[in-house]
């Protein structure tokens, strides 16, 4: 069975009314991104940050998949199909995907700072004061500004095994993740998915200048009748 490497970015999940990552003046939802997303950001003023994931948790709760998450599912059917997202939400779980690798770290998550492999599901509001078994605060399981990301290695990996990629609503800006294209074999094609597409086509880099959720249908019905 032939291998398919999905990376998603935030234009999939857009679509379904999560906020995206940072807006024109490198704000996220008003804040600057340090105050947020960064070690320093939590050591400095921690009720901010927990405030800041409990309601993008909570709006997380609230939305539901859409079509270009729902359409991947249906290429497990006749492929080996793995999924590296650089979003935190669960959506393409929801959707049904079976192998979703979060290169970023997952909202509905928590983890121990006493011990980071110490990760709890985790649903409602997190505060100040809530501790693992250790008695350590929780955090976001959230892959900050400044930190390793740990899922990358099994992401290289992975990628170096596609027979075939797709690239779905994410810029290729933002690193690691946008350097996973490097690791795919010269003879791997490519499906780039994304209204503004921000690389060159090649002979076997296609671009499909459309947002998820009629480019993907479009790309998966193409493939499942190959």
């Amino acid at each position: 069975m032939k291998k398919i490497v999905i990376l998603t970015g935030a234009g999939i999940s857009a679509e379904s009314g999560i906020n995206t990552f940072r807006d024109a003046n490198g704000l996220w939802e008003g804040h600057d991104i340090m105050e947020v997303a960064s070690p320093i950001g939590w050591e400095n003023n921690p009720e901010l940050v927990l405030d800041f994931y409990n309601k993008r948790r909570s709006q997380l709760l609230t939305v539901a998949p859409n079509q270009g998450h729902l359409a991947l599912v249906a290429l497990e059917k006749n492929y080996d199909v793995s999924i590296i997202t650089q979003n935190v939400d669960n959506l393409h779980e929801q959707a049904g995907s079976s192998n979703v690798i979060h290169l970023h770290g997952e909202l509905l998550k928590v983890r121990s700072q006493f011990d980071e492999n110490l990760v709890l599901d985790w649903k409602e509001d997190l505060h100040l004061g809530d501790f693992c078994e250790h008695n350590s605060q929780l955090r976001p399981h959230i892959v900050w500004f400044g930190e390793d990301v740990p899922m990358m290695d099994l992401a290289i990996s992975i990628t170096e095994q596609a027979d075939v990629l797709l690239i779905i609503g994410t810029s290729m800006q933002v690193y690691p993740a946008a350097g996973l294209i490097q690791y795919i074999q010269h003879h791997t094609p490519v499906y780039f998915i994304d209204p503004n597409p921000s690389i060159t086509p090649s002979d076997r880099l296609t671009i499909i200048a459309e947002k998820a959720t009629t480019g993907v249908p479009k790309v998966v019905n193409e493939l499942l009748t190959i």
